[in-house]
């Protein structure tokens, strides 16, 4: 059989099995399994064994689960009930007032989540309701909302940069520090599009609130200051290369325990309650992971990386063209998969012609985490376009439609981090080593 045929072959069971309503790791571990098992001389069996335990026992996959329990213990402090009343005397004075609030939230819900769903939930049950009730247009507001959610993949501790920081064998340190700058440029070019809009459509604004005191501004956000504090601890430390990414997580975890418990939110309850969300969501996570890893040896067993590596190297491609092809294909791709499922997926493959056109797997990793935060707000499988469905009742087109300015402008930002490849770079190269 050709490697044209075996590869429609695979993929068509993929889709099937995906398609059928099974679980997306053992749909990959399956199909893994046939592949070895019909297309290669080792046993199947032998080599699920030692891949899947190979992946779950990964000493960098460790500080998954402890950014993942940090989010979820902060989700249950007051945080997200005192951010709106804290941001908002801040950005009274702003073109477009309150809207900024939408994207300042989640910058700062990022930084302890992790993820683009949990940050556009918590900060859209915050700001709809509240910004609805002060006469801003809906439509704004919720393509704001769709596109500032994705920040919980760009800026660290992301937990997309540590699945493709473990897929790629990447610093997941280095990663971390190389997103802060993307994301820093990201939620600038949100506020400059709320910004512009404002000042375009000015009867569409409610008018300022009373002005306040810069004492009366620090006593309002006075419960973030110390959640604040937490994630420039986190990150420092890495950044200084006082600690590694683990052990930054485990900081984080404790830094949480403590602020939880001097807020008074931290009891049995929501001890437990967050133990268990965060147990449950990397359970899924690692079992997409191990799945990914045995499709990964498969497909190295049968060679299928290196032909696509060659047939992509045999159509003669510059380096920006393949970028926009790659582009093109996880936003393709981003139709139909979650973004873990997108990045595990697809590295064993595309990580070989990555390395061979030459292109640096730091930076590659920021790129993929973009073009993966464009896929969040792209119908059918939007994940972002489906919280905010929930929350507002609209249809998904319509959200779509809200949220298409924000797409263009990744769109900018992919365009921003390829011209001026150091925006991602400069950073990881002044870190100091970690232990």
């Amino acid at each position: 059989m050709s490697d044209l045929a075996v590869t429609a072959l695979l993929v068509l069971a993929l889709f099937a099995l995906l398609g059928s309503g099974v679980w997306i790791g053992l749909a990959l571990s399956g199909v893994a399994w046939v592949a070895m098992e019909l297309f290669s001389s080792r046993p199947a069996g032998d080599a699920m064994a030692v891949t899947i335990w190979g992946s779950a026992s990964s000493w960098t996959l460790t500080a998954l689960p402890l950014f993942v329990w940090m989010g979820e213990i902060l989700f249950r402090t007051r945080l997200s009930a005192d951010m709106f009343q804290g941001l908002a005397p801040w950005m009274n004075r702003l073109p477009g007032r309150l809207l900024h609030t939408n994207i300042i939230g989640c910058a700062i819900f990022a930084a302890v989540s992790g993820s683009s769903a949990a940050t556009c939930a918590t900060i859209g049950k915050m700001t709809l309701p509240e910004l609805a009730r002060r006469g801003y247009p809906d439509g704004i507001v919720v393509g704001t909302l769709a596109g500032a959610g994705t920040l919980g993949l760009l800026i660290p501790p992301s937990i997309i940069m540590i699945v493709y920081g473990v897929s790629a064998d990447v610093s997941i340190a280095q990663l971390f520090v190389a997103g802060v700058v993307p994301g820093a440029l990201l939620a600038t070019l949100f506020m400059g599009y709320v910004a512009g809009w404002a000042l375009w459509n000015r009867a569409s604004v409610p008018p300022a609130e009373r002005p306040t005191s810069l004492r009366e501004k620090l006593w309002a956000s006075r419960s973030l200051i110390p959640v604040v504090l937490l994630i420039t601890a986190v990150l420092g430390a890495i950044y200084a290369g006082i600690a590694t990414a683990t052990e930054a997580a485990a900081i984080g975890v404790v830094g949480a325990l403590l602020l939880s418990a001097l807020q008074g939110s931290l009891d049995r309850r929501t001890f437990a309650e967050s133990l268990l969300g965060a147990t449950r969501l990397y359970c899924m996570i690692a079992l997409i992971l191990s799945g990914a890893a045995f499709l990964t040896l498969a497909m190295g067993y049968i060679g299928l990386p290196r032909h696509l590596a060659e047939w992509i190297a045999s159509l003669g491609l510059s380096r920006f063209q393949l970028i926009v092809a790659l582009a093109l294909f996880y936003v393709l791709l981003g139709c139909f998969l979650d973004g873990i499922s997108m990045v595990v997926l697809t590295m064993g493959v595309i990580l070989p012609t990555v390395q061979a056109a030459g292109i640096d797997l730091l930076w590659f990793g920021i790129f993929v985490v973009l073009v993966v935060e464009m896929a969040q707000i792209t119908p059918p499988v939007g994940f972002n376009l489906f919280v905010l469905q929930g929350m507002t009742g609209r249809q998904l087109t319509w959200i779509a439609r809200q949220a298409m300015p924000m797409f263009g402008l990744m769109v900018i930002a992919v365009l921003l981090i390829y011209l001026f490849p150091d925006l991602v770079t400069w950073l990881p190269g002044k870190m100091r080593p970690g232990r």
